[in-house]
């Protein structure tokens, strides 16, 4: 049996063993293009701030990507956190978020799933935690992602959701989730990553726009 050439695969009584044509991959997903790089060295923060340092964070994509590899705190027991910038000069905008992780032990005597409420806002400033607990040891690290959709609305709340894998200070493997959205009709122009305290001390942050 053969589909017609305007679909997306071509099968036979096999399956789906010859693809004739996948579309662009816009028409799929959309296409990534790269904008920015920021790599740490005991930074306190790193910010990514529209028109500044040739980022572009505004109506030239209505989805942005942050990436994140490796990030590594300066000091043991560290949680990587988030926040944005509505106008002005300060990372303050109102959000309402949830959060849930899972975790599992090296030693395999304990699991974690569940809701974490100690760390969602209702209509908080404060900054966000993406990450909890991230451990200092050489080898200890989480990455992740997080998307933000059409920022420069001046009609809609900004959505968010990212999810990070890393590795704890109490020797635990924990994969967080976080979603939620900032309660503005204002553009968000900037956003800032950072630890609770003290500084990321290595990883790499990168962002994208999707078309």
């Amino acid at each position: 049996m053969t589909l017609p050439t305007s679909g997306l695969i071509t099968v036979n009584d096999r399956g789906a063993r010859a693809a004739t044509t996948f579309g662009s991959v816009a028409a799929v997903g959309g296409n990534m293009v790269f904008i920015k790089k920021l790599t740490a060295s005991s930074s306190s923060t790193l910010s990514f701030v529209d028109g500044a340092s040739s980022v572009v964070l505004d109506n030239t994509y209505k989805e942005y990507l942050f990436t994140f590899k490796n990030i590594h705190p300066s000091t043991d027991n560290k949680s990587l956190m988030v926040n944005f910038r509505d106008g002005g000069t300060d990372y303050d905008a109102p959000k309402t978020t949830t959060a849930f992780r899972s975790g599992y032990n090296e030693g395999g005597s304990n699991t974690q799933l569940g809701y974490v409420g100690d760390y969602d806002l209702a209509n908080g400033t404060g900054d966000q935690y993406l990450f909890e607990g991230l451990g200092a040891d050489n080898d200890q690290s989480c990455s992740g992602y997080l998307h933000l959709f059409n920022p420069s609305s001046t009609t809609f709340v900004k959505h968010f959701i990212s999810n990070f894998q890393g590795y704890r200070y109490n020797n635990y493997t924990s994969n967080w989730y976080v979603a939620g959205y900032c309660n503005v009709t204002a553009a968000i122009d900037a956003v800032q990553f950072k630890m609770d305290s003290g500084n990321i001390d290595a990883g790499d942050i990168c962002l994208y726009g999707i078309l």
